[in-house]
């Protein structure tokens, strides 16, 4: 039973819905725009989940609607694709035409339309319903019908006798009755005289056997000429015969080289993006020989003529699945070589096609311009922050309400958490925050004391006396081989007591697959709540990174006995500065967890950390 159905636009304008009092549902047809539709996730599923109700949708790219289907999550119906497909066919043949803004306000009356759709898809679906075999009794089965004499040996039936195996069984003679006893000598007779009989059977060969000799076969199968019925004399035969050496007297007409051509080189690859995209350039340069070489690639690709022209140059195109694959392809395959996860490639273009599919394309554009436009569009969105995260201002309101603000750092081994940690430090003790680093790495040998010489170095660049005697940079420290999370809780507590604004919780590099270490971190961020944690990663990686945030996530949320768990909140990417345009673990990082890339780290220097360049990075990614 649907409990909702819906029908808006792209932008979230509702045109239609079945029932007027379906605020209720409001909230899980929002987290379907801004989760789904709006970051263009549509191909991962055509379904959606919040809480106990289920939505079901259908895109309209032609008319830029969505159809959706709100129902609750434990009632699972079968016909919901096909009752889309129909409302949406029920509502174009209705009000044809793409909405346009001034039609926007208009009341769509579409209930009687949708109430025969439904119930067309009900029936249909009760129809294909099979009503359970119900079990035959014992009277309607074939055992009710033996009975107990049939069940019975009879005894005039002859019994199969068991033939000894040493000895082969008797055969009957002529001679000899069956019931008379036969000797081993006589079977023996009796069996030489059968082998000579076929022995000599084999010998005679009947006349239909006879096989002509090769002389004979080969003068029946050779191929005799084709006379034509308008065929010349015998000579013209002997000139169009090319299978042996034509005679001297026979004249070749030599062929112009000027007119033919010859080739030369290789014959280039198929380029389906390059062709296209210098097609669109020429047309919007708006240089005449351009557009008329153009015009003429154009020609000879549909077959040339007047016909051809015209179809160029007047109506729009609708875009299909098997025009849009081949650019699909290219594009998927440079976004890989830009060291995008294959599986977020992947989902890349799948989301693209589902986006362009049905589209009108304008007169003079092209497969490829519209792809890479679309493309640009959906990074540019996936890299855009969710969500607001403000350290500054963030840090301020804590220290407003007398507490101080937590960072805890996580990642697996080698990315850098410690370096960028410091760098981070450097960056929030230039907006005069004093901080507490929490040195609960205390597994690695040299943790410690690689804090430490950063506490120094970072303390000699800002010294207490510039700061009103203040001590900018503290480490908490207990060596090594004790408890991280009551590290954590104690440097928290010291923090709060001596007045620190931010504490920064340094970890233990992990990989994603050592559940006790996982466990560690989970027991870690769950005892101290911090207020941000960030996923240190690195920008050298690319299916990796799909790996190990997906880990992450799923461990922090497993391990945690909370009912909403502490999941990560953002992304430090470092080492941005060895990829030259390779940037495509951002994207791949991102569109997996959903959070923001909060630093960038470059360089060697405490000064070296950026935040990042959503358009630079997109530029890089489709150059």
């Amino acid at each position: 039973m649907l409990d909702f159905v819906v029908i808006f636009t792209k932008g979230g304008v509702v045109l239609w819905n079945s029932n007027a009092s379906g605020s209720s549902f409001a909230s899980c047809i929002n987290s379907l725009i801004r989760g789904v539709i709006l970051e263009e996730r549509n191909t991962e599923a055509k379904y959606f989940e919040e809480d106990h109700l289920a939505v079901q949708f259908k895109l309209d790219n032609e008319l830029d609607l969505v159809y959706a289907a709100v129902f609750q999550k434990v009632i699972k119906l079968s016909y919901l694709d096909g009752f889309l497909t129909e409302m949406q066919l029920a509502f174009k043949e209705k009000f044809g035409s793409i909405p346009s803004a001034e039609r926007l306000s208009e009341e769509y009356d579409f209930d009687r339309e949708y109430r025969r759709v439904l119930s067309a898809a009900e029936q249909e679906s009760a129809k294909q319903v099979k009503a359970p075999k119900t079990m035959r009794s014992f009277n309607e089965s074939q055992k009710s019908k033996k009975t107990v004499a049939s069940m019975l040996q009879d005894d005039k039936k002859p019994v199969e006798k068991r033939v000894n195996i040493q000895e082969s069984p008797p055969a009957p003679s002529s001679a000899s009755p069956s019931s008379s006893p036969r000797s081993k000598d006589d079977i023996i007779a009796e069996s030489r005289r059968k082998m000579r009989e076929k022995l000599g059977s084999s010998k005679k060969t009947s006349p239909v056997d006879i096989k002509p000799t090769k002389a004979a076969a080969s003068e029946k199968a050779g191929k005799k000429p084709r006379v034509w019925d308008l065929g010349g004399s015998s000579k013209d035969a002997v000139l169009l015969d090319r299978s042996k050496d034509a005679p001297e007297d026979v004249q070749y007409q030599n062929i112009n080289s000027d007119l033919v051509g010859t080739m030369q080189g290789v014959i280039p690859d198929l380029d389906v993006e390059s062709e296209d995209e210098a097609d669109y350039q020429a047309e919007s340069s708006g240089d005449e020989e351009a557009e008329q070489l153009v015009q003429s690639k154009t020609n000879k690709r549909s077959g040339g003529g007047l016909l051809s022209y015209f179809k160029g140059i007047v109506g729009a195109k609708t875009m299909t699945l098997a025009d849009l694959q081949p650019a699909l392809e290219k594009m998927r395959d440079h976004l890989i070589s830009k060291n995008v996860a294959s599986e977020i490639a992947v989902k890349l273009c799948d989301s693209v096609a589902t986006s362009l599919e049905g589209k009108q394309m304008g007169t003079f554009d092209s497969i490829a311009s519209q792809v890479k436009e679309a493309l640009t569009q959906s990074l540019v969105r996936i890299l855009s922050p969710k969500r607001r995260i403000d350290i500054i201002r963030d840090a301020l309101e804590s220290k407003r309400n007398g507490r101080p603000y937590t960072i805890i750092f996580c990642g697996v081994n080698g990315v850098g958490k410690s370096t960028n940690l410091a760098k981070i430090c450097f960056w929030l003790i230039e907006n005069d925050f004093n901080v507490l680093i929490a040195a609960c790495d205390t597994f690695r040998a040299g943790a410690v004391e690689q804090l430490r010489t950063h506490t120094r170095h970072l303390n000699a660049l800002h010294p207490a006396a510039k700061h009103d005697g203040r001590t900018m940079v503290q480490l908490y420290e207990k060596g090594y081989g004790k408890d991280a999370a009551g590290i954590a809780m104690e440097a928290i507590k010291f923090a709060n007591d001596t007045r620190v604004d931010v504490v920064l919780v340094d970890t233990a590099g992990r990989m994603q697959d050592n559940e006790p270490l996982m466990r560690s971190l989970s027991k870690l961020i769950k005892v101290n709540n911090p207020d941000l944690v960030l996923f240190v990663g690195e920008a050298l990686v690319g299916n990796e990174a799909v790996d190990q945030l997906v880990k992450f996530n799923q461990s922090l949320a497993d391990f945690s006995s909370n009912e909403n768990p502490h999941i990560i909140d953002g992304i430090v990417l470092t080492k941005f500065d060895t990829i030259d345009d390779k940037v495509g673990a951002a994207i791949s990082m991102t569109y997996i967890t959903g959070q923001p890339i909060v630093f960038v780290g470059t360089g060697q220097t405490y000064a070296d950390l950026k935040a990042i360049n959503v358009n630079a990075v997109v530029n890089s990614l489709m150059k």
